[in-house]
């Protein structure tokens, strides 16, 4: 979708921590507040249900008339997962009964009983949904907060291109602080546009916001893969502008010969403390005859090339004291992460 869409459907917040949650409980009430993306907007087609996993919350998506619909997967009559069933006129059918829930989580008919009274607790646990930047986003806390911008999705003359999504088995955090990192880029992405030969981090400026920072970086690192290098002009200056919103939302800008751009959103959804599904929409106002597969393939390697050392991080949980960990000179954004993150309450990630 071009624009972001809210669901005017009403909805109920989670009373407790899911069954078996893996987060800190003061952490999970926390992240409950944010959105977070769960499935693409193509996922969840007008016929079939689509099952999603946040903050260890089981989740079934459908579409009604209204606009997507995110319960918690558990039917209220026996138990059953919903993700199994089917949707018939915008109704979510249950496979285990055929009871059919509504757009508002209400029973709407009990097959077994014909006209019969429906009870007031066969009600599905609701949570608001969006759908912006190609993605259904969810807040388990109520939607409270507001779903950070990504404007160069709906900017005229940019491409809009949807990844597949990736799953990591770390957590959102560390994840997110390793697509900031910019000391990094010789050593893990070597293989796919940088270079050891270049490993120096220039100076570079943070910018405090709320919720978040701007880090402003230049250097003469390519962002071409290496394939295409040489599309580079000599001693071209690659401006990359971060621009982060805690807890795990962060756009990235990179200036490319020629009046080129390159706009990515990295998504890190927090399936559980330590698994992670990343999603990165992405714009750009160049190449845009090239097959996107090349687009798709060259950004696997590199969130590959992340996910093989940022699953084996210990602690597995990012530190949000910067004295659990030993920084650098070029930690700035890392170190403006932590605090951001400090900021909107949380003890550990």
């Amino acid at each position: 979708m071009s624009t972001a869409t809210t669901s005017p459907l009403t909805f109920q917040a989670s009373p407790c921590l899911p069954r078996h949650c893996t987060f800190d409980a003061h952490d999970w009430q926390v992240l409950s507040q944010y959105w977070h993306p769960v499935a693409f907007g193509g996922d969840v087609a007008i016929d079939r249900p689509f099952a999603a996993v946040l903050l260890d919350e089981e989740l079934v998506l459908f579409r009604s008339a209204d606009g997507v619909v995110a319960a918690r997967d558990v039917c209220p009559h026996r138990g059953a997962p919903l993700s199994l069933g089917w949707v018939e006129n915008g109704n979510l059918v249950c496979p285990y009964h055929g009871l059919q829930y509504g757009a508002d989580g209400r029973c709407k008919h009990i097959p077994s009983q014909g006209d019969g009274h429906i009870p007031d607790r066969l009600r599905l646990l609701t949570y608001p949904t969006r759908e912006a930047y190609g993605l259904i986003w969810v807040s388990l806390g109520g939607g409270h907060e507001a779903l950070p911008d990504f404007p160069a999705w709906n900017e005229a003359g940019y491409q809009q291109i949807l990844p597949p999504s990736i799953d990591i088995n770390a957590s959102a955090g560390r994840q997110t602080e390793g697509f900031i990192d910019v000391a990094h880029f010789a050593w893990i992405h070597h293989g796919s546009f940088a270079d050891r030969a270049n490993p120096v981090v220039p100076q570079y400026t943070v910018t405090r916001k709320q919720r978040g920072f701007i880090a402003e970086y230049s250097s003469t690192v390519s962002n071409f893969p290496k394939a295409l290098q040489h599309r580079a002009p000599e001693g071209f200056i690659w401006r990359r502008r971060f621009e982060v919103d805690a807890p795990f939302f962060a756009r990235l800008r990179v200036q490319f010969p020629e009046g080129g751009q390159l706009h990515i959103l990295n998504a890190a959804s927090p399936v559980s403390a330590r698994k992670t599904r990343l999603f990165v929409p992405i714009v750009r106002n160049f190449d845009q005859h090239m097959p996107l597969q090349d687009v798709y393939d060259f950004n696997l390697q590199v969130f590959e090339e992340d996910r093989a050392i940022v699953e084996r991080q210990r602690p597995e949980d990012l530190p949000i004291d910067r004295a659990a960990e030993a920084p650098i000179l070029a930690d700035r954004s890392s170190g403006a992460y932590r605090v951001a993150m400090a900021e909107i309450g949380l003890r550990q990630n």
